[in-house]
């Protein structure tokens, strides 16, 4: 389990980076600066978080199932 919660937070921490990237593109294009390279970036980093979500869908399906019984939980 904590290499699932590893990838969410790497994925929760890449979505951020991935907004600021995406605001300075925004600012260099109203700059009138090429921005060519940066979107080559933004799609490296999105294909990036792509494959972190496989790898923790993958992951995740993995793991044992829940019996659904509450621990502690009234018995009738």
């Amino acid at each position: 389990m904590p290499k699932v919660e590893f990838l969410r937070s790497e994925i929760e921490r890449m979505r951020v980076q991935v907004s600021r990237q995406r605001k300075e593109i925004l600012q260099l294009q109203r700059a009138g600066i090429p921005t060519s390279s940066a979107e080559a970036l933004l799609r490296r980093m999105l294909d990036k978080i792509d494959t972190l979500c496989a790898d923790r869908d993958r992951m995740k399906a993995q793991l044992p199932k829940p019996s659904g019984q509450v621990v502690g939980g009234r018995k009738w």
